[in-house]
């Protein structure tokens, strides 16, 4: 007997559970940073501390009973750069750029963003001050 089909792409690199008191709420979402920082709730910190996985990550939480937590966290790109609000989007179709900032059309340009690709799209949100998440897409 064989495999068929074509398996799903991982959406996940860590999960765990951790008993987390204190946190309010029945799901929950947090960023560490490269450094270590955690972007979120101090009582989110048991969470973060049952991942094993080096960051920088984003996390989402969900509470199974009581004070237990289920726990995902995957891997994120980050890229420091100033630029106003807090979503960030560059597309580049046959030399065509397209940039938006939160949701509106912008005449500037983000050099960070900039990719060694024919087409693609980068979407950059704000983690803390001038650190931003990032997730590049080939078109």
């Amino acid at each position: 007997m064989g495999i068929h089909g074509v398996s799903r792409a991982r959406r996940w690199d860590a999960v765990a559970t951790a008993e987390a008191p204190g946190l309010s709420g029945d799901e929950g979402e947090f960023a560490v940073l490269p450094d270590g920082t955690l972007l979120g709730e101090q009582a989110q910190v048991p969470l973060a501390d049952a991942l094993e996985l080096e960051p920088p990550y984003r996390a989402e939480a969900v509470r199974r009973e009581g004070d237990l937590w289920a726990v995902a966290a995957r891997r994120i790109e980050v890229a420091r750069f100033q630029h106003e609000g807090g979503e960030v989007e560059l597309s580049v179709v046959d030399g065509e750029r397209t940039l938006t900032v939160d949701g509106l059309r912008d005449w500037g340009s983000v050099p960070e963003l900039e990719q060694p690709l024919a087409s693609y799209a980068v979407h950059a949100r704000r983690l803390d001050g001038d650190l931003w998440e990032i997730r590049v897409s080939t078109l």
